[in-house]
């Protein structure tokens, strides 16, 4: 049986975000999918390399933050594509985030992402996004995420 497809992979294949491009290489290629025990919210699973950490055995806190950033964004462009009734969701970027690192982040471990909408308007959502190693959280934050508009540097990133 083929393995399903994240947002990512279906909404931007060719799109070459250091977090969330498929098409990024040397990227971090997160996969996001839908969630099933919340609406408006994605979930994603990732296992770091040797060269995510900050020191021997912990991921660094700028990948960390790539993370939930992108997670994040991703999270809140599927909010508006679904509130709107659209087949494609707009091209999103943030606008703010904040991370909390509540604990050292264990490399070699599972981890995992979850997200949800706190607020949705017209053209942007405010997502809460944690990240847990083991079902212990390691981080969490929150951030404003917008859709832009024709004319704006991301407006095609994604096509």
């Amino acid at each position: 049986m083929d393995e399903p497809k994240s947002v990512q992979e279906i909404h931007a294949p060719n799109s070459i975000c250091f977090g969330c491009g498929p098409a990024n290489e040397e990227g971090l290629r997160i996969r996001s999918f839908t969630r099933n025990d919340i609406e408006n919210g994605l979930k994603m699973t990732f296992n770091t390399e040797e060269h995510h950490q900050a020191f021997p055995g912990m991921v660094n806190g700028g990948i960390i933050g790539t993370l939930l950033d992108c997670h994040g964004n991703w999270t809140a462009a599927i909010a508006i594509m679904t509130l709107h009734g659209d087949s494609e969701p707009p091209c999103t970027v943030t606008a703010n985030y904040s991370v909390q690192l509540r604990r050292p982040t264990p490399h070699g471990t599972e981890l995992t992402v979850t997200s949800e909408v706190i607020d949705l308007q017209e053209d942007r959502a405010s997502i809460r996004m944690e990240m847990h190693a083991e079902d212990v959280l390691c981080a969490r934050g929150e951030g404003l995420f917008v859709a832009v508009k024709e004319g704006h540097p991301a407006y095609h990133r994604w096509n």
